[in-house]
C-alpha cells in the first residue's frame, strides 16, 4: 500500500523541532575523539560495523555493543542518538551495511561488484573481500556509493550481504587497490599505513588500535589477501541468534505458557451480516478484542513505549496489564456451508488491520475458501505515525517502533492460537454457518499471508510462529537499512531526516544503527531461522514470495537477499530475455527442480513496470507494480495451494509470470 502523505500536523511537529536549529559544526578531518575509530576521521563510527566499538563481555558472541554518546550521529540541534538500547546487543546485524569513506573512489574503475554483478564480489582479485573469518570462506555482496550524497567527501561507500551473514560470527572486511575515475591508485591514509607497519610503542596513540588489527590482518593474510595494496581493513561480530530473536521468543514462551495448553481470551464486539448482493465476496465481518500479556513499560503500550527490561535484557511483563488487540475476520459466503483455511493476515506499511476487507484479500478468501483475521502490526501502524514521524528528528527514541512490533507480533501468535484452537474463535457463535457448525476447519491449521509490510514483518512472524507452518510474502524484502533509500514511501520521512540529520554520511550510519535495532522486529532479523536452522522450540517453515518487478515501495534487491538467506527456490524463468539488467538475473537462487514442489519458492510477477535503480534511490519511472501480483487470479492459485498443501504449482504454463497492472 502506498503511504498516504504525513498530515500537515505531524509533519510541521516534527520538522519545527530542528528547522531553528543551526547547521551541525562538522569535525575537522584529522580530529579523533575519544572512543572514535583511528582509521578513519571522517565519522567517528567509520568503518562500521566495527569491533573497534565493542568490549569483552559474558555472551554468547564475547562480545557486547559498547557506543559512546560522543561517537553517535549528532542532530541538528547538537543531541546525540543515546546509544543505551544499541549496547544490549552482543553484536551487529546480519544484514548490517558496511559502511567506509574513501574520496575519489569510482567503482567501476576499480572494478567492484555492482548489484548486478554480485558474482564478482568473490573473483579471487575482487577490490573489495568480505570474509567469514569463522569458516574462512568470502561472503557475496555488492557495492556502490551513497547516490543521495551531494558533497564527494562526504559520500559513503556501503558493501550491502547478498545474503545475511551468519549469528554470531566474526567477519573480516577488505579494501584493496581502489581507483579514481581515471584510474589512478588511490593512496592509503598515513594512519593505515602506520597501523600495518612495523610494530608500534606502548606510548604510541596508535598501539592499542594496531594490536586490534592483528586478527584481521592474520585472517586476511590466511585467505590470500595480503598488505600489498591494502587501503583499509576492520573486522566485526555478527550478533548472536539469542541477542537478536531471545526477547521476542521468551514473549511467546512464557505468554502462550500462561494459556496452560488453552484459547486466549477474546471477545466479538461486532459482527455485519452481508447478503450476496450486498457483498458477493463476504458473507460476514466479525470484529473483536484479546487481552495481550503487555511487556512494555507503559499500562496498554501506547506508542512510544518500550519494553520492560531486567537488568539481563530480558523483557519482563507489566503486571496485571494487557495491550488490547483488536482483531477483524472476514468470512466468505461459501464458509457458511463448508468450512474454511484459517488465515492470519499482514497489513502494509503503517496500515491498520481493516486492510482485511481489501479487495484482493475478498477475492483470495472467496475463490480459495479463507477465513482471514487480522490484527495490528503495532509499532508500525496508522497509530504510531505521529510518534514515527517525530523520532526522525531525534533518534534516541527510535528503540520504541521495534519494541512495539514484538508486542505486535506477540498479539499475532495470540490470534493464530485462537485460531487453531478447538476453544478459540471456532466455538464462539459469531464464528458458526449453516447448521452450527465453525466457519473454521480446525483440521487444516493456520496459516499467514501478508503484503508488503505485512510481507517484511511476516518474515519474522512466521519463523517465531509454533502454530503457523506456511506463510505467503506478498511484495516482501527486509532490512529497512536497504529498502529506505529505495523506497517511494519514505520519501515523507527523508524530509524530515534531512532536516535533522542533514549530513548524508551521517544518515547513512543512522540507517545501519536502526537495523541493529530493528532486526528485533522485522525478517532481517530472523531470516536465518525462517525456514532452516529453525528457532527453539520452533517448528521448521515454509514460505512462498510474491515479488514484484519494478516495485516503488519494496525493493526487489532485498527480496532478493531474503529469498538467497532463506534457499527459497527461483521459478524460472524469471522473466522474459532483455528484462533484467542483471549480468546473471537472480544470481545464486536455485531454480525450482519440479513441480510441484514442496518448499520454499520465489516467484516474480512482471506486470511491465521498467527495472529499479542500481543505486540506492527510489524508482519513479512508469507505474508502479506493488499492488499487482495480489490482484492476479493466477497469482491467487498459487497463494492457495501453496497454503493449503505447501506445494508451489506452476500457474505460468513455463514461462514467466505475468500480472495484469493494476492501474
Amino acid at each position: 500500500m502506498r503511504l498516504r502523505p504525513l498530515p500537515a500536523a505531524v509533519a510541521a511537529l516534527a520538522l519545527a523541532a530542528v528547522l531553528l536549529a543551526a547547521p551541525p559544526a562538522q569535525a575537522g578531518e584529522d580530529a579523533v575523539a575519544e572512543g572514535c575509530d583511528p582509521i578513519d576521521p571522517a565519522a567517528c563510527l567509520l568503518p562500521f560495523p566495527n569491533d573497534w566499538f565493542t568490549v569483552p563481555a559474558d555472551t554468547p558472541t564475547g562480545r557486547r555493543v559498547a557506543l559512546s554518546p560522543e561517537s553517535t550521529p549528532h542532530n541538528a540541534l547538537g543531541k546525540a542518538i543515546d546509544p543505551a538500547a544499541w549496547n544490549h546487543a552482543d553484536g551487529f546485524s546480519p544484514g548490517s551495511m558496511i559502511l567506509a569513506r574513501v574520496p575519489g573512489l569510482d567503482l567501476t574503475a576499480t572494478g567492484a561488484a555492482p548489484v548486478t554483478d554480485i558474482g564478482r564480489s568473490l573473483a579471487r582479485d575482487a577490490p573489495i573481500v568480505l570474509l567469514d573469518a569463522d569458516t574462512g570462506r568470502r561472503h557475496p555482496y555488492w557495492a556502490e556509493l551513497d547516490a543521495n550524497a551531494t558533497d564527494p567527501a562526504r559520500q559513503a561507500l556501503i558493501v550491502r550481504p547478498a545474503e545475511n551473514l551468519a549469528d554470531g560470527h566474526r567477519y573480516v572486511v577488505a579494501l584493496r587497490n581502489l581507483k579514481t575515475a581515471d584510474g589512478s591508485a588511490i593512496a592509503t591514509g598515513e594512519t593505515f599505513t602506520r597501523l600495518t607497519g612495523r610494530t608500534l610503542p606502548k606510548d604510541d596513540p596508535l598501539y592499542d588500535r594496531q594490536r586490534a588489527l592483528k586478527p584481521a590482518l592474520r585472517d586476511l593474510g590466511s585467505a590470500g589477501v595480503g598488505t600489498r595494496g591494502l587501503h583499509l581493513a576492520w573486522d566485526f561480530t555478527v550478533a548472536s541468534t539469542e541477542s537478536t530473536t531471545g526477547r521476542l521468543t521468551h514473549m511467546r514462551d512464557e505468554a502462550l505458557a500462561e494459556l496452560d495448553g488453552g484459547a486466549p481470551d477474546f471477545t466479538v464486539t461486532s459482527v455485519v451480516e452481508h447478503t450476496p448482493e450486498q457483498d458477493p465476496l463476504i458473507a460476514r465481518e466479525i470484529s473483536g478484542e484479546m487481552p495481550v500479556p503487555n511487556y512494555l513499560s507503559r499500562p496498554g503500550g501506547p506508542p512510544g513505549s518500550t519494553l520492560r527490561l531486567d537488568a539481563d535484557g530480558v523483557p519482563q511483563r507489566n503486571p496485571g496489564d494487557v495491550v488490547k488487540a483488536r482483531f477483524l475476520c472476514v468470512v466468505p459466503h461459501a464458509a457458511l456451508k463448508k468450512p474454511a483455511q484459517a488465515s492470519l493476515y499482514g497489513h502494509g506499511l503503517l496500515g491498520r488491520d481493516t486492510e482485511v476487507r481489501a479487495g484482493n484479500v475478498k477475492a483470495m478468501a472467496a475463490e480459495h475458501g479463507f477465513v482471514f483475521c487480522a490484527t495490528r502490526w503495532i509499532g508500525m501502524a496508522d497509530e504510531d505515525i505521529p510518534y514515527v514521524a517525530g523520532v526522525f528528528g531525534d533518534l534516541s527514541g527510535f528503540g520504541a517502533v521495534p519494541d512495539r512490533l514484538q508486542q505486535g507480533m506477540l498479539a499475532f501468535l495470540y490470534l493464530g492460537r485462537a485460531l487453531a484452537h478447538r476453544d478459540g474463535l471456532a466455538a464462539d457463535p459469531a464464528f458458526h454457518g449453516d447448521h452450527d457448525r465453525p466457519v473454521i476447519d480446525l483440521r487444516k491449521g493456520v496459516t499467514f499471508d501478508g503484503n508488503s509490510q505485512g510481507g517484511i514483518a511476516g518474515g519474522a512472524l512466521v519463523a517465531v510462529s509454533t502454530d503457523v507452518r506456511r506463510g505467503v510474502l506478498g511484495v516482501p524484502g527486509m532490512n529497512y537499512s536497504t529498502l529506505l533509500n529505495r523506497s517511494v514511501d519514505f520519501q515523507p520521512f527523508q524530509q524530515i531526516l534531512n532536516t535533522a540529520y542533514p549530513d548524508k554520511l551521517d544518515q547513512q550510519l543512522v540507517f545501519a544503527l536502526l537495523q541493529m535495532l530493528w532486526d528485533r522486529g522485522e525478517a532481517n532479523g530472523y531470516a536465518n531461522h525462517l525456514t532452516r536452522d529453525p528457532l527453539p522450540g520452533t517448528p521448521r517453515h515454509q514460505v512462498l514470495m510474491h515479488v514484484a518487478f519494478g516495485d516503488h515501495q519494496v525493493a526487489t534487491a532485498a527480496a532478493e537477499v531474503e529469498a538467497r538467506t532463506i534457499g527459497a527456490r527461483l521459478h524460472t524463468p524469471a522473466l522474459a530475455p532483455g528484462r533484467s539488467l542483471d549480468v546473471v538475473p537472480y544470481w545464486g537462487l536455485r531454480p525450482l527442480p519440479w513441480w510441484p514442489y514442496p518448499g520454499s519458492a520465489i516467484v516474480v510477477w512482471d506486470s511491465g513496470a521498467p527495472a529499479p535503480p542500481t543505486t540506492n534511490t527510489p524508482p519513479y519511472a512508469g507505474e508502479d507494480s506493488h499492488e499487482d501480483p495480489r490482484a492476479d487470479a493466477d497469482a491467487r492459485v498459487q497463494k492457495a495451494w501453496f497454503l493449503k498443501y505447501g506445494l508451489v504449482v506452476d500457474v505460468c504454463d513455463g514461462r514467466p509470470c505475468t500480472a495484469v497492472p493494476v492501474g
